[in-house]
């Protein structure tokens, strides 16, 4: 066994009750009530908070960095001209704020296989 089958086992313990390949907040409230004993009812509202709080900043144009999993930022894209690829008409695009992703260090190196999946998240 090497190192990035102990990783896959890791992840398979943390996440091993994931029926689907996305991680949906029904499934994250229910990892919270098997590994922190909360009752069903905190893990969802423990949940919904902190996607309300997440998506609260970002609406008011709030960056939020989440420490040793990564940052979102707002970013501001400024009108251009664009085509419809049906008919080669051209058309504007109007200014607009975008919602980027930018992994941490920490995260990016669990994923390629660089650092133990044991770590804190901190």
């Amino acid at each position: 066994m090497d190192a990035h089958d102990t990783k896959k086992d890791a992840a398979a313990v943390v996440i091993g009750s994931l029926e689907t390949p996305t991680l949906t907040k029904a499934e994250l409230a229910e990892l919270l009530f098997d590994k922190l004993g909360l009752n069903k009812r905190e893990s969802k509202d423990m949940v919904e908070a902190f996607f309300d709080i997440l998506h609260d900043s970002l609406v008011k144009g709030q960056d939020v960095k989440l420490s040793g999993f990564g940052n979102f930022n707002i970013r501001r894209k400024a009108p251009r001209p664009g085509r419809n690829p049906r008919t080669g008409e051209s058309i504007p695009i109007k200014a607009r704020n975008v919602v980027t992703f930018h992994a941490s260090h920490k995260l990016k190196g669990l994923v390629q296989g660089d650092a133990p999946a044991g770590e804190d998240f901190e």
